[in-house]
């Protein structure tokens, strides 16, 4: 009798072992996606990145049926969030929306605890935007012409602005110096609030930074903007020539763009990659880019993916050559 027993015993393991495996391989077979999304945003809420991600998340919600959410995960000038997400695991359901930090940071940073050109799927870039030159009001330049030669006609008796130490910002301006020829001293600051009060105060005498931290006290007569950084003359601001019309060569555009963990599967990704261009297309989306300073920029994964390894050696050649270096 005991025989029939164990037999009956690894019959019904069997069976249990078998109906385990086959519920495992329909749930890996369920068509993507199957749950909410989360895009992470490895800064504090209000930014940029905050607000790109913020209202792609309403498009991709109602393209894809599901939910998704953005979590701040703010830190390490946004490498602790980008970190995270390099090290989730590759299925299409944790992305991250961030800016051309990104490369910045690998420029300067080659301890990150993560590869940003091989941790990461770049899915699509969402964005891209100039930076607005701007002066003090008693500054004695109204051009980019003038711009340059005051600065060569006086070395080292001016200072510039910017956000903190390796900041884009701080690179836009290396880049122009690197680029005309001219030395204005440095002056970091934690944050652009601060760089642009005393830009205002004449304590710094230039400061290049995004439209929506400019502009507004440009409106309000409290600084004068003279250039954009962009090659061409941009809708952001149109009544604004190009810095390059004085300095040949000379473009500087941030990016935003939305990426995933290296390995994810590429039929997601091309899917992403459809459902964010889709939305970079309505008006309503690009009405809210022309107010953040910002233009759509459609790619595909593999053009967004030649930008990132054409930025990170670009920008550590110029941090080389201007001493950048992290705090």
């Amino acid at each position: 009798m005991s025989k029939p027993l164990f037999t009956r015993r690894r019959i019904c393991l069997a069976v249990a072992a078998l109906s385990a495996l086959g519920a495992s391989f329909a749930q890996a077979q369920e068509p993507w996606p199957s749950k909410p999304l989360t895009i992470v945003v490895p800064y504090a809420p209000g930014g940029s990145n905050d607000n790109f991600a913020r209202v792609l998340s309403k498009g991709l919600s109602t393209a894809l049926k599901q939910p998704v959410i953005v979590d701040n995960k703010a830190g390490a000038s946004g490498n602790m969030g980008t970190a995270f997400v390099a090290k989730s695991a590759p299925d299409g359901y944790t992305l991250l929306v961030v800016s051309s930090s990104l490369v910045t940071n690998a420029a300067i940073q080659p301890k990150l605890g993560f590869d940003a050109a091989k941790d990461l799927a770049p899915i699509a870039m969402i964005a891209k935007g100039p930076f607005i030159v701007a002066v003090n009001n008693d500054f004695p330049a109204h051009t980019p012409k003038e711009l340059v030669s005051v600065l060569k006609a006086s070395p080292g008796k001016y200072a510039y602005a910017s956000s903190g130490i390796a900041s884009t910002n701080q690179f836009a301006t290396e880049q122009l110096k690197a680029l005309s020829g001219t030395h204005i001293l440095h002056v970091p600051y934690k944050g652009i609030g601060p760089a642009t009060t005393d830009l205002i105060s004449n304590q710094v005498q230039v400061l290049i930074s995004s439209g929506p931290s400019i502009m507004p006290f440009v409106k309000g007569g409290r600084m004068r903007a003279i250039a954009v950084t962009s090659a061409q003359a941009s809708p952001i601001a149109p009544e604004l020539p190009p810095m390059a019309s004085a300095v040949p060569g000379y473009n500087f555009e941030a990016w935003w763009g939305l990426l995933a963990p290296a390995g994810t599967p590429p039929e997601i990704v091309n899917r992403l990659n459809t459902e964010v261009n889709k939305v970079l297309a309505t008006p309503e989306f690009k009405e809210f880019l022309l107010k953040e300073g910002a233009l759509p920029a459609p790619m595909t994964p593999a053009q967004f993916a030649s930008v990132i390894a054409a930025d990170i050696p670009r920008w550590r050649k110029l941090a080389q050559q201007q001493h950048i270096v992290p705090e």
